[in-house]
Parts: structure tokens; C-alpha cells; sequence
């Protein structure tokens, strides 16, 4: 082989080395791509940890359903018959309906029938009916366990749906992280196959100059060290980029609940570091400040267990209060409840009442959950002052690494440009007899470092934008 021929080669052989490395992504199928867009659908969809977050959901509007139970209206009915000694000493039918309200009022009508020789004298031989009221006058007036479990289920109902956004926004930056390692080993594994194929041709075209008489036999060692030192590289980022790829497998699952794994032929699109991805994403500090304060799952789960804990407090008031109960009947003679209401005053015939009274002389246990309730409400606002202070730390530091990300990617990028020119100039200073392959090899060396250092930035970038989100709540 002449000189000006082995000039040429190598000149075209480094201006491929510095085109493949600058662009190493082109070599991918374009057919069968996977984007952050299309991750994120597919673990809201159908991620286990994203369906039990609904079925979460699902189990307080049960429970809410449980505690609209104590408002339902209660049939019941009492039947009892005694007969001793060829004697019918009583026989009882009494059904009974109760209707509780919301005021802690319970409405009730029943009709009875008593038959016998030998009634209790408080009873009403024969057939007679009833309508009253039990009235609560002091405890349980304002706020009773029934009301209060009914309230509690309510704010429980929109917690759980809270907390759904909020197991979802957690879930989906974990799957971020998976997919943008997965982006940058994808990437690495590419830069150095390249570097691969491209040193495998250097060493044998070294190989044949060395066999014509135009290089030293040290060169020939030369360029199969440079090889086997990026087959080794090679080795350890295809080793990455599978257990990568593993990683993010675990968050894709098929619509039947079966997980997926992902195929190894399956990359990045080929625009993956294309800033304009994230022209829809809230980046503004004092945006994504006001969010968090206003919106952000954690924080609004805090709001959800203050209300529950204010009912439970009011609740736990009435545990202050005298028990005071009042109960009233109308009383008719046979089936109809309702006869001789009018002609009739509450107190003045047909009729039957009860109170009753009582209260503990210390009100020690009364006392006692009032002011825990009081601790629960001040130690959960604590905690959630604690709270919105790390999410206003977190926002501020994520933001402050991505804006220094993103100045980092432009000197980066210069720095491999500059690598690249280096390496051209020491590919054509080696085709002129004026350099040696060690010096080749070494500005090689530096533009790999250089690519690599620049794909591991901009996949931190990228991760450190979604990590901002993630912060201000907004995954979801």
C-alpha cells in the first residue's frame, strides 16, 4: 500500500470515527421506539401499583357507603309468648320502624298486640299503636358517631383520591428514573459498538501497512490495545443497558396484568435529547412554588386529615356534655298511629314519655380525648408546615440543578466539538508523517469521554425536568 493511500484511509477513517461518535443514535430502528410520553401512559394504565391506588379509591367510597348505613330506617319486630300451666300468661306481637335523622332525631312508629290473662298492668291489653321521637338535648345533639363517621367517610372519600394522585405522581417519577438510565445506557452501549466497529477497521488496516512496510510492528500493538480497551468499555455498557432495561421493564405492564419485558432491539427515538419535549412542562420557580402550596397531593392529604380531626374533636366535645335524652309516644288504640293526634294535646291524654339524665361528677374521660383530639390537630398542622417547607426545598434545588444542567449541556457540547477537531487534526497530522497512532488513540480517548459525559448530562437533564414536577405534584 503507498503512502498517499494510507493517507487517504486514514483521514476518511477518522473523519468516520468523529461523524459516528457525534451521532451515534442514527443507527437505530425508528419502528420500534419507546418515548417518556409513552412510558407514563403505560404505568398510569395499567401498573399494579397505579390499579391498587384506584381500587384504594373504591374502598373508602365503600366505607362511605357503610356509614350512610347508620341513617338507614330499622324495621324490627318483637314476638313473645308464655303459656305455663295450662295458662296464657301473655302473647306479644310488637313491629317497630326507626327512622334516624341527621340531627341526631329518631323518628319511630310501632303497632302492639298483646293478648293474655296475666299482663304486665303497664301493658295495653289488645291492639294499640305508637308514633314518637327520641330526643337528644345536651350530648349528641350537635354532633353524634353516627353523623361524625358519615362526615369522617366523606373527607376520607376525597383523601383517597388524593392520595391516589399522590402514589401516582411517586410511582410515575420512579418510572422516569428507570426510563432516562435506560435512555443513557441505550446511548453508551451505541457510542462505544460504534467505537468498536470503527477500531476493529483501524486494526487491521494498521495490520496491512505493517505487512506492506509502512508501519512499525509496535503500531499494530498500538491499535489492539485501543481495541480491546473499548471492547471492554463495550462490554460493561451492553451490561448496563440490559440491567436497564430490566429496571424499566418492571414499570410496563400489558393491559391484562401480565408484566412485559422489554426487547432488547427497542430505542430511544432518535430526537430523545430534544429540548423542545419539555415546551408543555411548568418550569417556572414561583410557578411551581404556587402550585405545590396550592395543589400538591401531600400537602392536601394534610387538609383532608385536619378536617377529619376537627370532626373528630367536635365529637369528642359532646363527651363534655350532660347525657340528656327526652322520649315522647302517642299512643291510639288499635292499628292507626295517627288517631287522635288532633283532638288530643301532646301531654293532655294517649300518650307516654321518659327523660333521662346523667353526667360523670369529673368528666375525666371527657376531658381527656377533648384534649387529645386538640394535640392530633396541632401535631398533624405541624406536620404539615414540615412539610410544605421540604417540598418548597426540594422544588429549589431540583429547579437550581436543572438550570445548571442545562448551562452544562452547552459548554459540553462544545467541549466535544472541540474534541472532535482535535481528533480530525491529529487523524490528518498522522496521514502526513507529522503524528503517531498513541496520539490518535489518546484524542480518541477523550472524544469518547467527551460523548459520554455528554449523553450521562443530557439524561439527567431530562430526568431532573420530570424531577421537578415530580416535586410541585404534577405527575399525575
Amino acid at each position: 500500500m503507498t503512502r498517499p493511500l494510507m493517507r487517504t484511509i486514514v483521514i476518511h477513517l477518522g473523519l468516520a470515527v468523529a461523524m459516528a461518535l457525534s451521532v451515534p443514535a442514527l443507527a437505530q430502528d425508528s419502528t420500534r421506539t419507546l418515548s417518556g410520553g409513552q412510558v407514563l401512559e403505560l404505568v398510569r394504565k395499567f401498573h399494579p401499583v397505579a390499579r391498587q391506588a384506584r381500587i384504594h379509591v373504591d374502598k373508602a367510597q365503600a366505607d362511605l357507603l357503610v356509614a350512610r348505613g347508620g341513617f338507614d330506617p330499622v324495621l324490627g319486630a318483637y314476638v313473645a309468648r308464655k303459656r305455663f300451666g295450662g295458662t296464657e300468661y301473655y302473647n306479644r306481637t310488637s313491629p317497630e320502624i326507626v327512622i334516624p335523622t341527621w340531627y341526631g332525631i329518631e323518628v319511630y312508629s310501632g303497632i302492639d298486640n298483646y293478648t293474655g290473662e296475666r299482663l304486665d298492668p303497664t301493658m295495653s291489653k289488645g291492639q294499640s299503636s305508637f308514633i314518637g321521637a327520641s330526643i337528644p338535648l345536651a350530648k349528641d345533639l350537635l354532633m353524634d358517631k353516627r353523623r361524625a363517621y358519615l362526615k369522617q367517610a366523606r373527607i376520607f372519600t376525597s383523601m383517597a383520591e388524593t392520595e391516589q394522585r399522590l402514589f401516582v405522581n411517586d410511582l410515575l417519577m420512579e418510572a422516569m428514573e428507570a426510563y432516562w438510565g435506560w435512555v443513557s445506557s441505550y446511548n453508551l452501549y451505541q457510542v462505544m459498538k460504534t467505537a468498536v466497529a470503527i477500531n476493529v477497521e483501524r486494526v487491521d488496516l494498521v495490520r496491512r501497512s505493517f505487512e506492506n512496510g509502512e508501519r512499525a510492528a509496535i503500531d499494530t500493538v498500538e491499535a489492539l490495545a485501543q481495541l480491546q480497551s473499548i471492547q471492554y468499555q463495550e462490554t460493561q455498557y451492553r451490561m448496563q443497558f440490559r440491567n436497564a432495561g430490566l429496571t424499566l421493564s418492571s414499570f410496563l405492564w400489558t393491559d391484562s396484568g401480565a408484566p412485559y419485558n422489554l426487547p432488547e432491539d427497542v430505542s430511544p427515538p432518535a430526537g430523545w435529547d430534544n429540548q423542545l419535549v419539555l415546551a408543555d412542562m411548568e418550569l417556572d420557580l414561583n410557578a411551581l412554588l404556587t402550585i405545590a402550596e396550592n395543589s400538591h397531593p401531600a400537602l392536601r392529604v394534610y387538609d383532608y386529615k385536619l378536617r377529619a380531626l376537627d370532626v373528630e374533636k367536635k365529637l369528642k366535645f359532646q363527651g363534655l356534655l350532660p347525657k340528656a335524652d327526652f322520649r315522647y309516644n302517642h299512643l291510639s288504640k288499635g292499628y292507626n298511629a295517627f288517631a287522635g293526634i288532633a283532638e288530643s294535646s301532646a301531654l293532655g291524654n294517649n300518650y307516654q314519655y321518659g327523660f333521662k339524665f346523667e353526667i360523670p361528677l369529673r368528666l375525666s374521660a371527657g376531658r381527656g380525648e377533648y384534649r387529645k383530639a386538640g394535640l392530633k390537630i396541632m401535631e398533624t398542622r405541624l406536620d404539615q408546615a414540615q412539610k410544605q417547607l421540604d417540598l418548597q426545598v426540594k422544588i429549589r434545588q431540583y429547579h437550581n440543578e436543572y438550570t445548571v444542567l442545562k448551562e452544562q449541556i452547552g459548554l459540553q457540547s462544545l467541549n466535544f466539538s472541540n474534541y472532535q477537531k482535535l481528533l480530525e487534526a491529529e487523524q490528518t497530522r498522522l496521514g502526513n508523517g507529522e503524528s503517531s497512532l498513541f496520539l490518535v488513540n489518546s484524542r480518541e480517548t477523550k472524544l469518547l469521554e467527551a460523548q459520554q459525559k455528554l449523553i450521562e448530562l443530557k439524561a439527567k437533564f431530562f430526568k431532573t425536568a420530570y424531577a421537578v414536577q415530580w416535586t410541585a405534584g404534577l405527575l399525575n
